[in-house]
C-alpha cells in the first residue's frame, strides 16, 4: 500500500492524506481521524524520506560514540539502552544514526551533523562532571537530551537519570543494617557523573552511621568483570578485609563473585554483595529469586523514555527542557546476609 493507493481508497488528494498523517493543523479532525483509521486498516506506513520532505525534518536521531576515552559507554549495557531507544524511534517513524569517533573529533561531528542537517536531534551519552558538550550543543542550537546528568551545569537541558546517590545510600544502609562495617565500593570511573554520585551515596550512609570511609576499600575503574575480580581479590587479602561489597554493575559483580569463590568463601554467607543495573535483557539476575541483591534500574526503559522525550522536544522546541529522575528499586537476592564476624 502506497500513498497514491490510500488516497484513491479515501477519495482524497495525496496532499490531504499526507498532511493528515503528519499532523498539519489545517486538516480538520474528522478527516484526520478517517485517514488514520484507513491507514491502520490497510497497514500503510508513511515513507520516512517523503515525510521528511513534507515536514522539513530528517526523521533521524544521532548518537555520537567516542571510542578512545574509557567510560561507561564501552560497557555492553549500552546495547540495552539503544534497544529501548529504537522502540521509540520505530514508533515515531525515526531512524537512528550512529557515529563512532575518537574523542578529539566529537565536537566536529556535532557541527557536521548540524551543518548538513543530518539529524533532528542527538542523545548525549556518558556525561562527565561539568560536561563541556552540554553548553556546546546548546550554543549549536541542535536539540539534544542527556542520558544522565552533569553536575556543575547551570544551563537548563533535557535529561533522564537514575537517582544514583539515593540508590547507593540505600544499598549501603541495608548492608549496615545487616551488621556489616567493612563495606567495599567497586565503582565506575569517577570522573563520570553517575559514579561520582554513587560514591556520594555510599559516603553519606557511612557518615550517617558514624563509620569512616577507608580508601583501601574503594576502587574506581572501567566496569569490567576483570576489574571486579582483581579489586575483590586484593581487598580480601587485606589484614582487615571487607565483609561486603557494593558494586557498580552486574558485570563487575560477576568478577567479585569469582574472587570470593576462589578465596574459598560463600557469597551471601561469608561475604555479601549488592550490585546495580541488574535488569539487563542479555544477563538475567536469576529467575524467581535474584542471584544478586541489586538496585534495579532498567536501562532499556531509560532508552525508550529518553528517546521519546527528545522526540517530544523536537516537536515542541519552545517548551522548557524536560527532565526525569528515576528511582532504583532495592531487590533482595541471595548474595546478602548478616555479618558473621561480629
Amino acid at each position: 500500500m502506497n500513498l497514491k493507493e490510500l488516497s484513491q481508497i479515501l477519495g482524497l488528494s495525496q496532499t490531504t492524506v499526507s498532511r493528515a498523517l503528519n499532523g498539519y493543523p489545517e486538516v480538520n479532525e474528522a478527516t484526520r481521524a478517517r485517514v488514520q483509521i484507513a491507514a491502520q486498516q490497510h497497514n500503510y506506513r508513511p515513507n520516512t524520506r517523503a515525510k521528511g520532505l513534507a515536514t522539513g525534518r530528517t526523521m533521524a536521531i544521532g548518537h555520537v560514540i567516542p571510542t578512545t576515552t574509557q567510560h561507561e559507554m564501552v560497557n555492553p549495557i549500552f546495547a540495552d539502552f539503544i534497544a529501548g531507544a529504537g522502540e521509540s524511534y520505530a514508533r515515531n517513524g525515526y531512524d537512528m544514526m550512529l557515529s563512532v569517533v575518537s574523542d578529539g573529533d566529537e565536537q566536529q561531528v556535532y557541527r557536521n551533523l548540524k551543518a548538513r542537517g543530518s539529524v533532528d536531534g542527538v542523545i548525549l551519552h556518558g556525561p562527565q562532571m561539568n560536561d563541556a558538550r552540554i553548553p556546546f550543543l546548546t550554543g549549536l542550537n541542535l536539540p539534544f537530551a542527556v542520558h544522565g546528568r552533569a553536575s556543575g551545569m547551570s544551563t537548563p537541558y533535557a535529561w533522564l537519570d537514575v537517582n544514583n546517590r539515593s540508590a547507593f545510600r540505600r544499598a549501603t544502609d541495608y548492608l549496615i543494617d545487616l551488621g556489616h562495617r567493612r563495606i567495599a565500593l567497586i565503582n565506575g570511573l569517577e570522573f563520570m557523573d553517575f559514579a561520582w554520585r554513587r560514591r556520594g551515596g555510599y559516603a553519606d550512609a557511612l557518615a550517617a552511621h558514624g563509620l569512616a570511609a577507608d580508601p583501601a576499600l574503594m576502587r574506581s575503574e572501567e566496569m569490567t568483570e576483570v576489574f571486579g575480580y582483581r579489586s575483590a581479590t586484593q581487598m580480601l587479602r587485606l589484614s582487615d578485609p571487607p565483609t561486603a561489597f557494593l558494586v557498580a554493575s552486574m558485570i563487575s559483580a560477576l568478577g567479585v563473585r569469582r574472587a570470593i569463590e576462589e578465596a574459598g568463601l560463600v557469597m551471601g554467607q561469608d561475604i555479601s554483595i549488592i550490585t546495580h543495573d541488574d535488569a539487563l535483557s542479555y544477563l538475567q539476575n536469576g529467575d524467581d529469586v535474584p542471584i544478586f541483591t541489586a538496585t534495579r534500574s532498567s536501562v532499556r526503559e531509560a532508552g525508550r523514555r529518553l528517546a521519546q522525550m527528545l522526540i517530544d522536544r523536537i516537536n515542541d522546541p519552545d517548551g522548557p527542557p524536560p527532565t526525569l529522575l528515576l528511582e532504583a528499586e532495592l531487590m533482595i537476592g541471595r548474595s546478602t546476609g548478616p555479618n558473621k564476624t561480629t
